[in-house]
């Protein structure tokens, strides 16, 4: 079995995404994938910088009971 994307592959893949979409939809498609990336990266680089963010050490302040007044 070969690789899974050779050059005929991917010019086969160019043509019939051609005649589907139109040339005058192909620049509209490319620019909302590469917006839905940039936004997807974002998102990524949020989750990572909150999971490497260093957590500060709170300690829970539990009163005394209070004292019975007789």
């Amino acid at each position: 079995m070969g690789e899974l994307f050779t050059p005929m592959h991917l010019i086969v893949l160019a043509v019939v995404v051609l005649v589907l979409f139109g040339g005058k939809k192909l620049p509209e498609l490319g620019k909302g994938l590469g917006e839905g990336l940039r936004g997807f990266k974002d998102g990524m680089k949020g989750v990572t910088e909150e999971v490497n963010k260093p957590t500060e050490t709170t300690h829970a302040v539990t009163p005394k009971p209070e004292e019975s007044v007789k």
